[in-house]
């Protein structure tokens, strides 16, 4: 059941994943391809370190790093809790150090731990694609003086401001975050009220929206008192949830957005 929202939208929170970008022609072995050349291209950063020297250890690194990532992911999903890409760096080296794969060396600071992060990522920049109607879209609600947030579940920050600069759309964002500065992911409610306080609309939840592609949008959005749009995707992902809640707008096009801000 759509629910048509009459009220003065001081805010508009999006999601990022198949809301605001699309990943062209999405499946598990094309996202696992994209990874894999960035974790190539770390392990050639532990190569010119020196940390990593012969075949054995390039290949104990990127099976133990897969290993830990999955992991995290499958723990992040059943807890809500984020564990970023750089910190998984950092665990998958102490680990080998201790396994007698690698020698010890003097640990980076986390400048470095995040430059290996932002290089698994890097394949992602080239395939996350603004929708059409999504830079209109943004530009129009900017012009409206409505706030506007992005909250995203994803474990590399920077990776999502240097999408949103590269397709010139981040100038239009107040506050963007996602579960790896924040250390918690969508649906957790946490995130959602962080988002508000930096947005300074934290006393005015019922008049900001979130708009997204899934359950956790939603859901979220339900548990901290925001109205909630759903943006209806043309194909499922594997384990989806269901959304059993009916008090939220379905829309097919993000620019759809616009008939519910005054």
């Amino acid at each position: 059941m759509n629910i048509i929202y009459n009220m003065d939208v001081k805010g508009i929170i999006f999601d990022f994943g198949f809301t605001l970008f699309y990943f062209e022609q999405p499946s598990i072995d094309r996202y696992f391809e994209c990874f894999q050349k960035g974790l190539l291209k770390s392990a050639e950063i532990l190569k010119k370190h020196k940390i990593l020297g012969g075949d054995n250890s390039i290949k104990e690194f990127i099976n133990t790093f897969n290993r830990k990532r999955m992991k995290s992911f499958k723990r992040s999903i059943k807890t809500k809790i984020e564990i970023p890409t750089s910190n998984i760096f950092k665990q998958t080296l102490d680990l080998l150090i201790e396994r007698n794969i690698i020698d010890s060396f003097k640990e980076f600071n986390k400048k470095f731990y995040n430059q290996l992060a932002d290089l698994y990522h890097s394949c992602e920049e080239e395939e996350w694609i603004p929708f059409k109607n999504t830079k209109d879209t943004l530009e129009q609600i900017f012009l409206k003086n409505v706030k506007i947030g992005l909250i995203s579940n994803h474990p590399n920050h920077k990776t999502i401001e240097k999408i949103l600069e590269k397709h010139d759309v981040l100038k239009y964002f107040d506050v963007i975050l996602t579960s790896a500065k924040f250390g918690k992911r969508k649906p957790d409610p946490d995130i959602f009220f962080h988002a508000l306080e930096k947005m300074e609309l934290k006393e005015h939840a019922n008049s900001v929206i979130m708009c997204g592609d899934e359950y956790a949008d939603i859901i979220g959005a339900y548990r901290a008192n925001l109205k909630a749009i759903l943006l209806e995707r043309h194909y499922k992902f594997p384990l989806e949830k269901e959304i059993t809640l009916s008090d939220y707008i379905k829309v097919t096009d993000i620019s759809e957005i616009l008939k519910y801000i005054n």
